[in-house]
């Protein structure tokens, strides 16, 4: 994204915009929530999950058929997501249609009634996708992992909820969560597209201007920094799954650059991730390997996932700690930190060709940032990354500050 050709405004109800102006035969545009499963009601975990899957079903003015029809005559897709603490509402169409696009999205957080026949039709679908994540242990453990990690808190939660849980939600509970949450300033509108940024701006206006429902609810509670724990599950698995992981400093902190460059140095996509090399490519120990780090408002989350057979967890764990501990003790050679960083920015740059990658971005900037700088701006802050940050990085994932959990 260069930056001349991003646009933000906010409407009078208090709604940011951002439009990255894209010359494209496909717009994308959608509304960035700031809410997730750690806003779920209190007996009612998977809420916010169960909203995401049910705003689809009617609207005052659309049943569910029209809903799912409306941008797929035209070639388009309407699709939405649920993460710890955001929901991402959002529709891919031929550019031309981009008012269609608007005037649904706007529908959907407005005018959706949760009919309780669709409802209880999309409970068991939910249901199944319970079912189907648990019996997935490669998923499942990162559910009993951040629950161990965030535990007495929201965030531990996992974002589907339980089988009771969802069974209690019923059409009036959506329609308070929508009304309480899907509301101007706790969400932001994103577009990417070739339309004209006063186009897109004025038909925002036109098709959200009128909300104005105030954001209700109780405030977001930091989870506490607990003492690292190592734990066992027999789950009579024919292989074992582990997962290694730390608090790290949040989603604003200075040190977040580092930390997305140590990520990616450990077990990022690249085949020549430390760990995978370790790990995979010279040992032969295990089948996968791969890091994650998550940024939230009040905190965050470094996870190392690796999948092997029983007898080699142990011998596992050594090496990535004997990685770890190297980065740690010493700062980095520059040649070598120039060969990570060089990497990394060039994985953001082919990422940003992605009209997918540059909305959700957008979007995402804009609700927790109130702006949007460009992949320009990241790969900036990287390059400016020195030894001893990624070493500082580093010491927060020594073994004494990781808790360990492994289904076997």
């Amino acid at each position: 994204m260069n930056q001349q050709h991003i646009f933000t405004a906010t409407l009078p109800n208090g709604l940011p915009l951002v439009h990255v102006k894209k010359d494209a035969l496909v717009g994308w545009c959608g509304l960035a929530v700031n809410a997730g499963s750690r806003d779920d009601i209190d007996g009612h975990l998977g809420l916010a999950h169960f909203v995401e899957h049910t705003i689809f079903k009617g609207t005052i003015h659309r049943r569910a058929w029209h809903i799912l029809n409306r941008m797929e005559t035209v070639g388009g897709e309407l699709d939405a997501y649920t993460t710890k603490e955001g929901t991402m509402l959002y529709t891919i169409f031929p550019s031309q249609h981009l008012e269609r696009a608007i005037e649904l999205l706007a529908d959907l957080v407005t005018c959706s009634t949760f009919p309780a026949e669709e409802l209880n039709r999309e409970r068991d679908v939910v249901l199944e996708e319970v079912a189907s994540y648990r019996d997935t242990p490669s998923e499942a453990i990162y559910d009993d992992f951040e629950d161990m990690t965030f535990a007495g808190n929201a965030m531990g939660h996992n974002i589907l909820g339980s089988e009771e849980s969802i069974e209690r939600i019923d059409s009036a509970l959506c329609q308070h969560y929508l009304k309480t949450q899907y509301v101007p300033g706790n969400m932001a509108f994103f577009s990417v597209g070739p339309a004209q940024p006063d186009k897109v701006f004025a038909l925002a206006q036109k098709h959200l201007g009128a909300m104005h429902h105030q954001l209700e609810r109780a405030p977001r509670v930091a989870p506490p920094v607990l003492t690292p724990q190592h734990r066992e599950v027999d789950i009579d698995s024919h292989q074992s799954h582990t997962l290694v992981g730390a608090r790290v400093p949040n989603r604003y902190d200075a040190g977040r650059y580092a930390m997305a460059l140590l990520n990616n140095l450990l077990g990022g996509p690249g085949m020549n991730s430390l760990l995978n090399v370790q790990l995979r490519e010279r040992r032969g120990l295990v089948y996968t390997v791969e890091s994650s780090v998550a940024s939230f408002t009040d905190c965050g989350l470094v996870e190392i996932y690796f999948g092997c057979e029983h007898k080699s967890v142990k011998r596992s764990l050594d090496i990535i700690f004997h990685t770890i501990d190297a980065l740690a003790q010493d700062p980095m050679p520059t040649r070598s930190l120039e060969a990570c960083k060089r990497q990394y920015c060039g994985q953001l740059v082919v990422a940003s060709s992605n009209i997918e990658f540059t909305a959700m971005n957008a979007g995402k900037s804009m609700l927790y940032w109130h702006n949007v700088t460009g992949i320009e701006h990241t790969i900036e802050r990287i390059k400016a990354v020195t030894a001893p940050q990624l070493q500082q990085a580093a010491q927060l994932l020594t073994r004494d500050r990781c808790s360990i959990l492994t289904f076997k």
